[in-house]
């Protein structure tokens, strides 16, 4: 099911009122960018603390906007042994202009097209987006409407505007103490807009909005960046607190990704590349727990996936993301019965086998390889950091390291010194088999790194310990030998 604004309205109490009985939500969010070209310093890297990572990122989602918020809304169907229904519904989002608020943001080209190539309607994102804003923007709004600051801003809106004053001052000749009327046709941030102009120009009469509520969920990095920075509040500089406002706004999450990634090689799985050829591997023979696992139907109005696949749709992929959460805690539990099919399979059950990972989220590309939304994080598991010594190749630049090396593993590459670049790999085997390679290279000398023997830091403290040292020894001698 998709909705937009026009749809919104209809649509909001019957997802409260899933979402409220629901035993988890399944989300996933479309934008117009990924992340920003940022070169040098500022590109994403192995080397990154999450820290680090977080702030680069912070950037790009700053810049960027989301333009799709797909829901999947779980419940276990009473009565049926380890059922569940799913609801699954596409919201599209545009952002609220009123008064002085007028959001900017970029699209990213192979964002668009990437998002083309699988039949985004672009249409009803940019005519007919929910409109939507954060706290921060909400009390700015506020403020503006309290002081008499604002104003409305496009020139449709203003004759939409007139066309219902119009309307509703006819209405107010006839009408009698206690009479009433709905203007139909007005939805969204549009009727807010109207409601503050018509309580200005006829201040007789009283107008109400019906149905406010807001949107939630829960899924992967990029998703809880957005949902913070849109929904919430601008993103802090911390890292440490938007790691807080996290948690507190989404106590329990669950990753499908750090979860999949813990078991695939244990399972002898296939190695996959995204969430489609998990949750296709997850319902093949592949899978000891295919036949027995949980049984996920899709709930009427939203049977579009039963046959058809739609591959980053919002809404798909957040279905897709619910049912590999059942299906890889349905093979924990069994993993830990040791039989199959598992005597009365429930979702506290999995919940329970879940319990490591909740609050794990996982990152693509900084120096560990998940964020602890509960406590601390934890420390990395990369392979050791290499150090590259050059010789003969004056000049050399990290994207000339790089490119060297990019045939036999990909490397991310930062200089120390002049003749001196740290690499870093997030596979064991590519470092090894590096290591191997240029073992006895003439110009490329490779070896692990060390701090205490390679950082230009220890060595200069070493340096100026030395020369305190000599010149101490010199002092002492001189001191002796004079009369």
């Amino acid at each position: 099911m998709d909705v937009g604004a026009d749809e919104f309205e209809e649509s909001l109490p019957l997802l409260q009122e899933l979402v409220q009985e629901a035993d988890f939500v399944g989300l996933d969010i479309e934008f117009t960018g990924l992340r920003s070209n940022l070169s040098g310093p500022q590109q994403i890297s192995l080397f990154d603390l999450p820290s680090e990572w977080y702030l680069k990122t912070r950037q790009s989602v700053q810049q960027f906007t989301v333009c799709q918020i797909g829901l999947s809304v779980f419940s276990a169907i009473e009565g049926e042994a380890n059922k569940y229904i799913a609801h699954s519904c596409n919201f599209y989002l545009f952002p609220t202009t009123f008064g002085i608020l007028d959001s900017e943001f970029s699209f990213q080209a192979s964002s668009v097209q990437f998002l083309n190539q699988y039949g985004f309607n672009y249409n009803k994102f940019l005519k007919n987006g929910i409109p939507y804003m954060n706290e921060e923007q909400e009390k700015k709004i506020r403020h503006d409407i309290l002081t008499g600051n604002w104003r409305v801003r496009s020139s449709p809106d203003k004759h939409q505007i007139k066309v219902v004053i119009d309307e509703v001052t006819r209405w107010l000749d006839l009408a009698k103490e206690g009479d009433w009327m709905t203007l139909p046709g007005i939805t969204g941030f549009q009727a807010f807009e109207v409601q503050l102009v018509l309580r200005q120009a006829l201040p007789n009469i009283w107008t109400v909005l019906k149905d406010e509520g807001p949107l939630v969920g829960h899924n992967m990095m990029m998703d809880l960046l957005h949902l913070h920075e849109k929904f919430f509040r601008p993103l802090p500089e911390s890292y440490d607190q938007f790691k807080q406002n996290i948690h507190s706004l989404f106590p329990v999450l669950i990753d499908t990704k750090s979860v999949t990634k813990d078991i695939w090689k244990e399972m002898n799985f296939p190695r996959v590349s995204n969430l489609s050829e998990v949750y296709e591997v997850l319902n093949s023979d592949l899978n000891p727990t295919k036949n027995s696992g949980p049984e996920i139907v899709h709930a009427s109005r939203c049977e579009k996936y039963v046959e058809t696949k739609c591959p980053h749709e919002a809404a798909y992929d957040a279905f897709l993301c619910g049912s590999v959460l059942l299906k890889v805690a349905h093979l924990l539990l069994q993993k830990i019965y040791r039989i199959d099919p598992v005597p009365e399979s429930s979702f506290p059950q999995y919940l329970d086998v879940l319990a490591p990972y909740v609050n794990q989220v996982n990152l693509i590309r900084a120096g560990v390889p998940k964020i602890n939304f509960s406590g601390p994080d934890y420390p990395s598991i990369r392979p050791p950091i290499l150090i590259l010594s050059v010789k003969r190749w004056p000049g050399v630049s990290e994207q000339q390291v790089y490119h060297k090396f990019q045939n036999l593993c990909k490397f991310d590459v930062r200089r120390l010194t002049r003749s001196q670049f740290l690499l870093l790999t997030n596979k064991f085997k590519d470092a090894r088999n590096i290591l191997k390679e240029y073992r006895d290279h003439p110009t490329l000398c490779i070896s692990p790194y060390r701090y205490w023997r390679h950082s230009p830091n220890v060595n200069c403290l070493l340096q100026v310990c030395g020369i305190v040292t000599a010149w101490a020894l010199l002092a002492f001698i001189l001191g002796r030998s004079g009369p």
